[in-house]
C-alpha cells in the first residue's frame, strides 16, 4: 500500500528541508535527496518576511532566527539620490536579513532532531508513477543506481528541474534582457545598516541590503549580453559610484556573480503523485524578497496535506488543493516581483516622475503600511475557495477578524498560565475547532465525536484565556491586552489558515475532506 511507503523530496535547500522536516515531525517516513555534494555556502537568498519566521519559529528555530537575522526597519527608495519614500516596519511586518545557508542549518537540524537527514550526491534519474504510488531511478554518490518505490514524491530542485521535466510540465513565463549581478561585500562610508536601500537613477539601479556580520549585499543590473569574464570588483565600484548614493568604497568582495531575471511558472504544481514546489514550481525577480517565502510556504502548505492523506486521515482530494492555493500566491508574487523590477529599470522623464509621484503619495496617504506591508510580510495571503476552504472567501483582510480562507489573527491570548500568540499554541498535525464564548456545546461535543482522530477543541474565553475545553482558566492578574473578540466558531487548518466558519460549515467541511 502507498501509505506504507516513504515520501522522496528531490532538492535539499531551504524549500525541500522544510518539507522534509514538517513531513518527518509528523511521523511520516520521509528520504530528501540532492545531487549537490555538499550544502553550498553561497548566500543566495536573504529575506525573511514574517509569515516563513512563524513557519521555522514552529520548527524550533527562534534561537537560530535571534543569533543570525538582522532585523530591517525600512525600504528605503531614492530617485537620482532623492528620497521619495519609505516603508517602515511594525513589528507584525518586520523581516530579517538570513542568509540561505543560515536559513538551511536552521532546517537541517530541524530535520536531524525529528529523525530524518540529507543524501548528498544522489541524483533523480528516472521516474513512473502509477495510482498507488512512484517509482523512481536514483544514483548515488558510488553511481550504482537504486530503484526504489515511494508514495509521493516532491520536486523542490530548483529552476531546471529534473523532476518537473520528468512529469513533462512546461515553465511558461519570460527572461529579463538585463543581465544583474550579485556581490557581497564590506563597504565603506556613512550607510544606515538597519534599512534595504534602493537607489533607482537614470544610469540604473543599485539596492544595497546590510547582513548580520557587517556586510552587505550589492544587487545592480548589467547591460544586456554582459559575460561573467567583463564583471570585475573595479567594474563593479564603477557601478556602485554612478548609481550609489557616492561616497562608498567597495572591499574584501567574497561573492561576485551575474544572473538573468525570470518571470515563470509551472502549468501546474502537480501531476497525480508528484508535486513541485518553490523554483521548481515558480521563479521571479528577486525584487521584494519573496523567493525564499514563498518556497518555504509552498513546501509548509503541502506537508500537512500529504501527512493527513498518508496516514488515511483525510481524502486524496485534499492534495488537489496545493496547487490552487500556491499557484494564487506564486501569481501574485510574480506580479508583483515583476511590476517593481520594471519600476527600477524606467528610463524615459515622465515615467520616472510619475513613479517617484506615485510613491510619495502612497507613504503620505499609509498605503504602505495598510497594504503593501502586511502584504510582503505574507500576512494578507488568502486562499480561495475549494476543498481545502469553504466559501465564500472575502478577499479582503480585516484586522482581528476570523474570515474563511485567510489566516487566522495573531493576538495575544493566556493559555496554561502564560501570555502567547495565538497562532503559536494551536496544534501543528490536526485540525483546531476554535470557539469564543460558546452556545451551542452539544453540536460542539457531536463534532468531536464524529471526527476525535482529526479534530481538536479550543476555547476562546470573555477574559482572553484560551483553554482545551468550556473550563474557563482561573483569574490572573496583569496588564496584556488580550483577544476578546465577537462570539465565532471556526475550523482552523493545521498551517493556521481557516478553513470554515460557523459549525455547520465546519461540519460540512470535514465531511467533504475525509470522504
Amino acid at each position: 500500500m502507498a501509505e506504507e511507503l516513504p515520501v522522496l523530496i528531490v532538492g535539499g535547500g531551504p524549500v525541500g528541508l522544510t518539507a522534509a522536516a514538517e513531513l518527518a515531525r509528523r511521523d511520516i517516513p520521509v528520504r530528501l535527496v540532492d545531487k549537490a555534494s555538499e550544502p553550498s555556502p553561497l548566500t543566495k537568498a536573504l529575506m525573511v518576511w514574517p509569515r516563513t519566521l512563524e513557519v521555522l519559529r514552529l520548527l524550533g528555530g527562534g534561537e537560530h532566527i535571534e543569533t543570525y537575522g538582522l532585523p530591517v526597519d525600512a525600504f528605503r527608495y531614492y530617485s537620482e539620490n532623492k528620497q521619495i519614500c519609505r516603508i517602515g516596519f511594525a513589528a507584525e511586518t518586520r523581516p530579517s536579513v538570513i542568509t540561505q545557508p543560515d536559513v538551511e542549518t536552521l532546517l537541517r537540524k530541524s530535520l536531524a532532531d525529528a529523525g530524518g537527514t540529507t543524501e548528498w550526491a544522489t541524483t533523480l534519474t528516472g521516474l513512473r508513477q502509477d495510482g498507488d504510488g512512484v517509482d523512481v531511478t536514483l544514483a548515488g554518490p558510488d553511481g550504482r543506481e537504486e530503484l526504489a518505490r515511494f508514495a509521493y514524491v516532491v520536486g523542490t530542485d530548483g529552476a531546471t528541474s529534473t523532476v518537473r521535466k520528468q512529469i513533462g510540465l512546461e515553465f511558461q513565463g519570460n527572461t529579463y534582457e538585463n543581465v544583474f549581478i550579485l556581490a557581497d561585500s564590506s563597504i565603506e562610508g556613512d550607510l544606515q545598516r538597519d534599512a534595504v536601500h534602493y537607489y533607482c537613477s537614470s544610469r540604473g539601479v543599485m539596492v544595497l541590503v546590510p547582513l548580520y556580520n557587517g556586510r552587505f549585499r550589492v544587487f545592480t543590473a548589467g547591460p544586456p549580453g554582459m559575460r561573467p569574464e567583463d564583471l570585475t570588483p573595479a567594474v563593479l565600484q564603477d557601478f556602485l559610484d554612478k548609481r550609489g548614493p557616492g561616497g562608498l568604497r567597495l572591499y574584501d568582495i567574497d561573492w561576485l556573480t551575474t544572473f538573468s531575471i525570470h518571470a515563470r511558472h509551472a502549468e501546474k504544481f502537480h501531476v497525480g503523485r508528484v508535486f513541485l514546489a518553490g523554483d521548481s514550481a515558480h521563479v521571479h525577480s528577486p525584487a521584494g524578497g519573496q523567493g525564499l517565502n514563498t518556497g518555504v510556504t509552498d513546501a509548509h502548505n503541502l506537508a500537512w496535506k500529504l501527512a493527513m492523506v498518508h496516514r488515511g486521515l483525510a481524502a486524496p482530494g485534499l492534495l488537489d488543493s496545493y496547487g490552487t492555493e500556491r499557484a494564487s500566491v506564486a501569481s501574485a508574487v510574480v506580479k508583483q516581483a515583476e511590476v517593481q523590477t520594471k519600476a527600477w529599470l524606467l528610463k524615459k522623464r515622465w515615467q520616472i516622475a510619475a513613479r517617484d509621484v506615485s510613491a510619495g503619495l502612497a507613504e503620505r496617504f499609509g498605503l504602505f503600511d495598510r497594504y503593501y506591508a502586511p502584504w510582503l510580510a505574507g500576512l494578507t495571503n488568502h486562499y480561495p475557495a475549494g476543498i481545502a476552504v469553504a466559501g465564500p472567501v472575502d478577499k479582503r483582510t480585516r484586522r482581528s477578524e476570523v474570515l474563511s480562507g485567510h489566516l487566522l489573527p495573531d493576538p495575544l491570548v493566556r493559555h496554561d498560565g502564560a501570555v502567547a500568540a495565538l497562532r503559536s499554541v494551536l496544534p501543528l498535525d490536526r485540525y483546531t475547532l476554535l470557539v469564543s464564548r460558546p452556545d451551542d456545546t452539544a453540536e460542539i461535543r457531536s463534532l468531536l465525536a464524529s471526527y476525535g482522530d482529526l479534530l481538536t477543541l479550543r476555547v476562546l474565553h470573555a477574559d482572553g484565556s484560551l483553554t482545551e475545553d468550556f473550563t474557563p482558566a482561573p483569574p490572573r492578574s496583569g496588564g496584556e491586552k488580550l483577544w476578546r473578540p465577537k462570539p465565532f466558531a471556526a475550523l482552523v487548518r493545521p498551517d493556521h489558515y481557516v478553513a470554515a466558519v460557523g459549525l455547520t460549515t465546519a461540519r460540512t467541511h470535514l465531511s467533504a475532506i475525509t470522504s
